[in-house]
């Protein structure tokens, strides 16, 4: 249970207090009602006495009585008896107003309590529980069981001025045996027949005689005796009260708390300072009836108010001395002589009463059980009359209970119930039962435990077999209070509980809600049965007309429920709050609990949901006629914040005819993460090469579009007159479908330069679409689009795009949506027409879009407290005018061969108002277009068949290459990005286009590939906030295989220097195309080749076949011979000058260095290029530890060998494939390279796969490289040598008998790195099969020099011969090695050539 101001003990006590009537005269009447007051009302606040009281018991021991209260109440006679089973309607209606009027305070203290995850709030007091416990107790009926209620003592009230105040006492004192003895008066009830009359004499001291007061009081003394009588002075001010003077008030909490303002029977109403309404606790049929009162009654001012602080204490002094001197003496002497009564008479009397009844077919002789009470047949058992022994010890028990005496109280009450039990008199032995318990109890210090078992006999016996539901009721009131005192939290909410029944609404919700604070004060808080039972209170308070308590009950359980999963639970209670909220008018609670019904994910059927829809909308409608706001939040349909997509800028123009505009970026496309990247990697390169090679330190990537997954840390950039799309996700939560009309979005504006309210410029008007504002649309800074009518299916989530178009620079923030909410007409039947009455009318609201940002993660406080980031997507600044560029593209294929060239045409068409420059274009493939070179073929020629530029041969041509110098330069920067020839700076002037041809390359890889066009253009002006914008565009390209192109090349065998030396490089063609079935066979209509240092010089084709074709999986194998195309000593002249060598194989032959062959060759070189540098610089990456000098010179090993064989020379073969469609034959060409990077090495055209990279296993001991070694068979041939003599030579031996010869020693460097050659003629051949005996060198025999690149050196050298013969003179040693500063090299033997054969013949002969 709750908690209460009192202590159990205090709240037992003044339930059972001593009973005393007033008689009060006229006179005396109007003395007190001057204070607004009656005497009983008058003494009321001073009956709790302060002093300690004695009396001594039978056994002639001191009782101590503390802290007693008296009752005292004007006597009010009746003669119909009450009704003891149950309360009249007027005290019901008592009862209701008491509840009804006490309240909860607004800001009250509240208890907070945690158990486990649970955080509750509530009210530990229930002021109301008590004030109707009180009220209820006061209200009970005297009954004939009992004494407690009954009178012990009768005032009797005279004024000091009466012409005859003892003939007045003597009247009271008639009057009241009338009413006690005359038997015309059912009520009231009287404890003994020798009632105690005290005597008041009650003076007014303002206007009444002193002298003659005292002496009529002396008089009394003598005719009552000192301790009958006493004269009570009051009214002692003089003068009336000043208006700012504070009038001591203790009657106002008694009279306000036990009886609030009220309506009688007959809904008369009460005045609001009535204290006669039902002040008389035992006169239940005059409830309600307001008392007599005097005409000279104030009914204004404050109570009390003729009262001095003095009379206060005089009317204090005078229940004192009452109660200390007349009633506890009188109650000292009933109990003697009860006591002494039973003793003498009980013996006999009970023995003929017992004989009595077993004579006469009476009760059985056992005594009937005392913890269970079964029902006898007469329900109301039988009634004993007033001098019945049984009852002499009931009246015995209830005295020493009125008086604290509760161990003889516990001993009679024990006795008695043996008594009543063995009596079957069910109704007596329950009411001894019940006060045998308390008294048990409230023994000070005793052993005795609480007998439960007795409170629940006697409530089991009233409610079951007495049917009296009002002592049940408060036998469970005492009994709970008793239980919760000692911790049985859980035996008192049993016991609640079982209280509980339909016949009274208020007393089970009462009940209920303390048995649900039972629940939440125990040791192991049962929150769950908590709030179970207050929803059970709240609605037993609903029944019984108390709106405030139900709500109350609501709320509280609420906490409970809230977040729990217990969805069903959940949505009752809101709704439940939602209603009663509305009833008490309280509208914004109202809709709050609507709210939670609609947006949380309701488990409830589809019609349950459409009766909270329109329950909502109907207390919406009237909570905004209330308030008069216009667009409060509204909690339907949900909206996904941070599912906000936002797109600036104008929509994709669909595709006119040929025409395909540029993909770009728009809200039906799903964002890209890697996607995202590759076009921020492309506009930096963009933005670099219009920054002279740097990125600018202020760049931003361009964003048009922005989501949750994009950068919104900045504000974003929107230009005048550009619109800007928001995409807001909505979701009907709900299985019932939602008509929202009306819709556009709430935005407020701030032009630069201004700050404060008036810059800013809400929406709200604009938005509600009236006429006004229609008409100056051009005066609004923002224009805004309104969705008419948009319908949401049940549980359907669905994208709305709201436009805004600005009109002014300055600050844009978009704040929410506003639009109107209706539930949706459903096809049903059995609705009423109110139903339809409130779905036909939609409210206004809006819902504000709050979207938050990421999650910060960068400082220390970042990771120790949850902080979020900005997110500014909905917040762009408006810029002026900017350019605006649309792209179009002609012709564009979507499938190529690989090689193919094919020619399509873009289109730029400048759309604003302001020109644009710098136009750039970048792309992840640029190998794959080209806008031409220089002097592109004219495209508009119409004897252009061709996509190159070729030139006719003469007939029967010597098949030698046609070589033509090229310069990197005329075919643009050595970059990726490429600048488009518009104009002169590549600018357009406003709604000027341009339109260009555009030659495509499939790639040399089979598949689909995405590649990504990247436009990029300036604006005029520099320093403008939008410095550029981009146009994007992506393109899916399926290429097929058509050829592959392998070729190698091997060094001549002869010096480089002659005319036929060089190399021979090998080309081996091969159909591949099995896709295709329109392509029968490619015909190989030229070889070019291009290079720095290489040039191909002829064809050496055995065949001499000039067309070759290459039908499907067949090959071609051609062989050409190359030689160096500059001497070395030009080799720095011009690094980027490259020779182009085309070597016909038909009658026409194709410029290989015009666009678009040049073109693409320069390309796929820069593409192939930083694709060998991406392999070699990921190749090269070593664990930790480099700077080792053996890893160092091996990679210094590996650069000198490859520059020794290096050859690059790139090959360009040159094809045509006819293909049939449409029975139309079409001519296909394209082009594949091949890169020769070495000697010895063959290339391909056919781009390798990239393959997963094999797992390495780690090793956690580094091992000591290989030491750098030269490979032999590599540089093996870096040095050629040639011998140049005279074949045969005659000597005459006779005359001379050595022979000399001069010999010349050719070396050639045979690589373009300078080279360390040893010449050693001392060495010895390992046979000597040409001779029978060697010759000899003779002069220098060891040589060192150093070749340079390509270069040459002669040795002249003389050979001596003794005899004549056949000799082999090529025995010189030549050993050569790179020449590196770095590291020495040992050096190697270079191959020598055939033998040198000379004939030494004699001239004698």
């Amino acid at each position: 249970m709750a908690q209460c101001v009192q202590s159990v003990q205090e709240f037992v006590q003044d339930s059972f207090v001593p009973m005393v009537a007033v008689l009060c005269s006229d006179e005396a009447e109007r003395l007190t009602r001057k204070n607004r007051l009656n005497f009983a009302e008058l003494l009321r606040p001073f009956c709790r006495l302060t002093s300690e009281g004695h009396l001594r018991d039978p056994n002639n021991q001191l009782q101590v009585v503390k802290n007693l209260r008296i009752c005292v109440t004007k006597v009010t006679p009746g003669a119909a008896p009450p009704s003891g089973s149950a309360l009249s309607p007027g005290q019901r209606r008592r009862l209701d107003r008491v509840v009804l009027s006490c309240q909860p305070q607004e800001g009250a203290v509240t208890t907070a309590v945690a158990a486990g995850d649970y955080d509750l709030s509530f009210s530990a007091t229930t002021p109301w529980f008590e004030a109707y416990r009180e009220n209820f107790l006061q209200l009970m009926p005297a009954s004939e069981h009992e004494f407690l209620n009954h009178y012990l003592a009768c005032l009797l009230v005279v004024s000091s001025g009466e012409s005859a105040p003892v003939e007045q006492f003597v009247k009271l004192s008639q009057e009241q045996h009338r009413i006690q003895h005359s038997g015309d008066y059912a009520t009231p009830k009287w404890f003994i027949p020798n009632t105690l009359k005290y005597y008041v004499l009650l003076h007014d001291v303002s206007q009444g005689d002193q002298q003659r007061a005292e002496t009529v009081y002396e008089d009394m003394k003598q005719r009552y005796g000192p301790a009958g009588c006493y004269l009570l002075k009051i009214n002692s001010r003089t003068l009336p009260a000043e208006q700012n003077e504070q009038i001591p008030d203790p009657w106002s909490q008694y009279l306000h708390r036990n009886h609030p303002q009220s309506q009688d029977e007959d809904d008369v109403p009460a005045e609001e300072n009535d204290v006669g309404a039902g002040e008389d606790r035992h006169s239940a049929d005059t409830e309600g009836k307001r008392p007599e009162a005097n005409g000279e009654e104030s009914t204004t001012g404050p109570r009390g108010a003729c009262l001095t602080l003095d009379d206060h204490d005089h009317i204090r002094q005078f229940v004192q001395e009452f109660t200390f001197r007349g009633l506890l003496p009188h109650v000292e002497k009933n109990i003697r002589q009860l006591n002494d009564q039973v003793v003498s008479r009980k013996g006999l009397s009970r023995s003929l009463f017992t004989a009595t009844k077993k004579w006469f077919g009476g009760g059985g002789g056992g005594k009937a059980p005392e913890k269970s009470v079964g029902e006898p047949k007469n329900a109301g058992g039988l009634l004993y009359p007033p001098e019945a022994p049984e009852l002499q010890i009931r009246k015995m028990a209830d005295l020493c209970f009125l008086v604290q005496h509760y161990e003889l109280a516990y001993n009679c009450y024990h006795t008695a119930k043996k008594d009543f039990l063995s009596d079957q008199a069910m109704l007596y032995a329950a009411g001894a039962l019940e006060m045998a318990a308390v008294s048990a109890f409230l023994q000070p210090g005793s052993a005795r435990p609480y007998p439960t078992h007795y409170m629940d006999t006697a409530i089991q016996t009233y409610r079951d077999v007495c049917r009296n539901m009002v002592l049940a009721e408060r036998c469970a009131l005492l009994s709970a209070e008793i239980l919760k005192s000692q911790g049985k939290y859980s035996e008192a909410a049993t016991l609640l509980i079982k209280m509980t029944s339909e016949d009274s609404d208020l007393r089970s919700a009462l009940l209920l809600e303390q048995a649900a604070h039972c629940f939440i004060n125990m040791r192991t808080r049962m929150l769950r049965k908590f709030a179970f039972h207050m929803i059970l209170a709240g609605h037993r308070f609903s029944k019984a007309g108390q709106k405030r308590h139900a709500l109350r009950c609501y709320c509280q359980a609420m906490q409970v429920y809230k977040g729990r999963s217990w969805s069903l639970a959940e949505d009752h209670i809101n709704f439940t709050i939602g209603r009663q909220s509305f009833t008490l008018g309280q509208p914004d609670k109202a809709v709050h609990a609507f709210k939670h019904i609609l947006t949380n994910d309701s488990r409830q059927t589809a019609s349950q949901q459409g009766a909270f829809l329109r329950e909502y909308l109907y207390v919406y409608k009237t909570v905004m006629n209330q308030t008069g706001v216009s667009l409060p939040n509204l909690p339907l349909p949900c909206i996904h914040s941070a599912a906000t997509r936002v797109y600036f800028g104008h929509e994709r123009r669909p595709a006119e005819g040929e025409k395909q505009a540029a993909t770009h970026v728009s809200l039906d496309q799903e964002y890209d993460a890697e996607q995202a990247a590759v076009w921020r990697r492309l506009e930096e390169r963009l933005a670099a090469a219009a920054n002279g090679g740097t990125v600018p330190a202020n760049f931003r990537p361009s964003q048009c579009y922005l989501d949750s997954r994009t950068d919104n840390l900045h504000h974003p950039l929107a230009v005048v007159e550009e619109p800007m799309v928001v995409e807001v996700m909505f979701r009907n939560p709900l299985k019932v479908p939602l008509a929202l009309s009306r819709l556009s979005l709430l935005w407020k504006f701030r032009r630069h330069g201004h700050t404060g309210e008036d810059a800013a410029e809400e929406t709200e008007e604009e938005t509600a679409a009236d006429q006004d504002a229609a008409d100056h649309q051009g005066e609004e800074p923002v224009t805004t689009e309104t969705i008419l009518d948009f319908h949401l299916a049940p549980e359907e989530t669905k994208m709305a795009r709201l436009r805004l178009l600005p009109h002014r620079t300055g600050c844009l923030t978009v704040t929410g949506v506003v639009y109107d909410l209706a539930a949706a007409p459903v096809p049903e039947t059995g609705e009423d027409e109110g139903t339809q009455k409130v779905e036909s009318v939609p409210v206004s609201g809006k819902q504000d879009l709050k979207i938050r940002g990421p999650r910060l993660n960068r400082t220390k406080e970042d990771k120790m407290f949850v902080r979020y980031g900005p997110d500014r997507r909905l917040e762009p600044i408006i810029t002026p005018p900017a350019p605006l560029m649309e792209v179009f593209f002609l012709q564009f294929p979507t499938a190529l061969l690989c090689g193919e060239i094919r020619k399509a045409y873009v289109e730029f068409c400048n759309v604003s108002a302001v020109p644009l420059r710098g136009l750039r274009v970048a792309s992840t493939h640029p190998d794959f277009f080209t806008f031409g070179g220089p002097a592109p073929p004219d495209p508009a020629s119409p004897d252009n068949c061709s996509a190159y530029k070729t030139l006719a041969l003469a007939a029967g041509g010597s098949g030698e290459a046609r070589r033509t110098p090229a310069s990197a330069d005329n075919f643009g920067p050595a970059s990726d990005v490429t600048d488009v020839p518009v104009g002169g700076d590549g600018g357009l002037l406003p709604g000027r286009s341009a339109r260009l041809p555009l030659w495509l390359r499939g790639p040399d890889r089979e598949g689909v590939h995405q590649i990504s066009f990247l436009f990029y253009y300036q604006s005029p002006e520099k320093g403008d906030k939008i410095s550029h914008r981009v146009v994007r565009h992506s393109v899916f390209i399926c290429a097929s295989h058509s050829l592959s192109v392998r070729a190698s090349a091997c060094p001549s065998a002869v010096a480089p220097q002659r005319q036929d030396g060089g190399a021979l490089v090998f080309v081996d063609v091969e159909n591949i195309n099995t896709s295709e079935a329109g392509v029968r066979e490619f015909h190989i209509v030229q070889v070019s080749s291009g290079s720095q240092h290489w040039s191909l010089n002829k064809c050496i084709n055995p065949a001499k076949e000039k067309d070759c074709k290459v039908s499907s999986r067949e090959r071609a194998k051609l062989c050409f011979r190359a030689t160096p195309c500059k001497p070395p000593q030009d080799a720095s002249d011009d690094a980027n000058v490259f020779t182009f060598s085309d070597v016909s194989m038909g009658n026409e032959l194709i410029v290989s260095s015009a666009t678009p062959c040049g073109d693409f060759f320069f390309r796929c070189r820069r593409t192939s290029e930083s694709r060998r540098a991406d392999a070699s610089r990921s190749g090269s990456r070593t664990p930790s530890g480099s700077g080792n000098p053996d890893e160092d010179a091996r990679e210094e090993l590996q650069r000198v060998v490859g520059k020794c064989n290096q050859l690059d020379l790139d090959i360009i073969v040159i094809w045509k494939a006819f293909v049939v469609e449409d029975n139309k034959q079409l001519i296909l060409e394209g082009q594949l390279h091949v890169a020769l990077q070495a000697f010895g090495k063959e290339a391909t055209s056919l781009t390798p796969k990239q393959e997963s990279q094999e797992m390495v296993l780690l090793k956690f001991k580094s091992e000591p490289p290989p030491p750098a070694t030269l490979p032999s068979a590599q540089l093996a041939q870096l040095v050629k040598s040639n011998l140049q003599y005279s074949e045969t030579h005659a000597h005459d031996f006779a005359a001379n008998s050595v022979c000399v010869v001069p010999v010349c020693l050719v070396l050639s460097n045979c690589c373009w790195t300078d080279v360390d050659v040893t010449v050693d003629l001392r060495h010895k051949t390992i046979s000597s099969e040409w001779s029978e005996c060697s010759f000899t060198w003779v002069g220098q025999t060891r040589y060192k020099l150093t070749l340079g690149p390509r270069g040459t050196h002669r040795l002249q050298l003389r050979a001596c011969f003794l005899r004549p013969g056949v000799y082999n003179i090529n025995t010189p040693a030549v050993r050569a090695a790179p020449a590196s500063p770095a590291a020495q090299y040992d050096q190697v033997a270079q191959r020598n050539g055939g033998p040198a054969l000379v004939v030494i013949a004699d001239a004698n002969q």
